[in-house]
């Protein structure tokens, strides 16, 4: 990125040197930080929409084909074992995902279906939805426009108010310069990102969107 990097903030490349350092000194297994962090979001929803942490709630997942990915998987089973109705749609086959990644969708796929991310779709029944954006989160790359598509559809389609929550940022942005990466990025009612927040949290449109930087450990 060019200009200078807020002082409270950490870039992409910044952010995985320290939690390669953090592994490499045997403090801490990637397996670990993956859990940490789902665990992260799910207390920072507990705070922010107590309501939306209830059992029966609707949530829907979605799960990208990196570690970000497999935030999404912890975050769906600490849901499920909330007593959340849990609908997880995924990126890519299992076998393929990172080692951290494959080992949550490994446990996730025990307790639930995953569905391709192509056929995502939200309950039609006016009811309220929480949706987790665990797609690309510091890793994104353009354009993702493609890939976005399905879930435009079915937020279209949901009658519901649905309640999107972004792990890292939301799908659409860079993380390090804040550009777009689509012609339209998800949206998000809340960000929750780790350990410091990104260059992209603070630059508009991000910096108005609700953030929480949520400790993992490092």
């Amino acid at each position: 990125m060019s200009g200078a990097v807020p002082a409270d903030c950490l870039t992409s490349a910044q952010m995985r040197a320290v939690e390669r350092a953090a592994m490499a000194s045997g403090a801490v297994t990637g397996r670990t930080l993956m859990e940490r962090a789902g665990r992260g979001v799910v207390e920072a929803l507990r705070a922010r929409r107590s309501d939306l942490v209830v059992p029966g709630q609707r949530a829907v997942v979605l799960c990208g084909p990196g570690n970000n990915g497999g935030d999404g998987y912890v975050i769906a089973r600490l849901l499920r074992e909330a007593g959340l109705d849990v609908g997880v749609f995924g990126m890519g086959a299992i076998p393929d995902l990172p080692p951290d990644a494959r080992a949550n969708a490994e446990v996730w796929r025990e307790l639930g279906e995953i569905a391709s991310l192509e056929v995502v779709a939200l309950p039609a029944d006016g009811a309220p939805v929480l949706v987790i954006d665990s797609l690309f989160g510091i890793g994104q790359r353009g354009p993702l426009d493609d890939v976005l598509a399905p879930v435009h559809r079915a937020v279209g389609r949901c009658r519901g108010a649905v309640f999107m929550v972004a792990v890292d940022v939301p799908t659409g942005y860079d993380a390090d310069a804040g550009t777009m990466l689509a012609a339209q990025p998800l949206s998000a009612d809340l960000i929750v990102t780790f350990h410091r927040a990104k260059p992209a949290h603070r630059m508009p449109p991000l910096a108005d969107t609700a953030l929480v930087v949520a400790g993992i450990g490092l």
